[in-house]
């Protein structure tokens, strides 16, 4: 064998373990990691559940027939319930077509279905400058308290005014809500 074969041998073994060791590191940071996102995201969504029914005690998990990736139940919507354990309303998440690409919204009712607490959107990749502004608050503060036969756009005959420019998204969020708010509607029946 020649020098340069050779050296081109030991260029490879040492690129193949440098790239072996960089995979070990990876893989035994990924499980801790990923735990500990999880861990996050639950954190994340208590708060809001609680930032919408503030009123609520504790926050009831609905779950379904479907499973995620790990094979766990996937949790459908919460039942807000007071220190008594009554139920006082109802929490959500949901994810909806944007016009550029899934929105997803929080959401709260009353038991009755008849109230609207309020609304929040945790991720959209809607155009910046317009149909973003479905986070912001003078958008979000319009579902605060109000009926939930209202729940549409004043161009429909709601109570909810779209954002110039960005009436695709605007009618996202209040699909998204008024379709999840009828599913727990007809599951609680």
């Amino acid at each position: 064998m020649s020098d340069s074969t050779k050296a081109t041998i030991v260029v490879i073994g040492k690129l193949v373990l440098i790239s072996v060791v960089a995979a070990l590191l990876l893989g035994l940071t990924y499980v801790p990691t990923n735990e500990q996102l999880k861990q996050n995201e639950a954190n994340a969504k208590k708060e809001i559940l609680s930032e919408l029914i503030p009123e609520a005690n504790t926050f009831e998990e609905v779950y379904g027939d479907e499973v995620n990736e790990d094979g766990d139940p996937v949790v459908l919507y919460y039942r807000a319930l007071d220190s008594s354990g009554n139920i006082i309303g109802y929490a959500f998440f949901k994810e909806h077509a944007g016009a550029q690409g899934p929105i997803v919204v929080a959401g709260g009712v009353d038991s009755s279905f008849s109230t609207f607490y309020g609304m929040d959107v945790l991720s959209h990749e809607e155009t910046p400058g317009l149909g973003d502004k479905i986070t912001k608050e003078p958008f979000q503060s319009q579902f605060e308290g109000i009926s939930v036969s209202s729940l549409s756009l004043s161009s429909s005959g709601g109570s909810i005014d779209a954002i110039t420019g960005a009436t695709i998204s605007s009618q996202a969020v209040v699909d998204a809500l008024n379709t999840k708010i009828s599913s727990i509607e007809e599951a609680e029946e």
